[in-house]
């Protein structure tokens, strides 16, 4: 397997206030935590919160980001695809928070509530 690498480009997510304490909430339930960003349909174009290293990254995912979260002992590293990145590589990520069932996978399925990226030019 290919070892995964960092963003060539410095990329630029962000965290709602919403989404920060959503994180907060799960890291206490979970333990440390990781995002992965994949480009596939449905839920799979969301963001998708796992206990750190439970999604197996590698040379197809590239680490765009370790989210730094007030509350939150380490930094949260937030991975995408590496064709996803070609297609957002020229915007800021915000990472929201919406109510409604994401996919089951996610850490906050069972709360209601989903996480969802918004996205701005940069």
């Amino acid at each position: 397997m290919d070892e995964p690498h960092e963003a060539s480009t410095h990329a630029r997510v962000e965290l709602t206030p919403a989404a920060a304490a959503l994180i907060r909430q799960l890291r206490a339930a979970h333990g440390p935590l990781m995002f992965h960003q994949s480009g596939g349909c449905c839920d799979g174009s969301a963001p998708m919160c796992y206990p750190d290293g439970e999604f197996r990254t590698g040379g197809s995912d590239v680490l765009l980001e370790r989210l730094v979260v007030d509350g939150v002992e380490e930094p949260v590293p937030f991975w995408m695809s590496v064709s996803q990145h070609e297609v957002w590589r020229h915007t800021r990520l915000i990472v929201d928070v919406v109510e409604g069932r994401g996919s089951g996978f996610s850490l906050e399925a069972p709360e209601g509530v989903r996480f969802l990226i918004r996205s701005r030019l940069i």
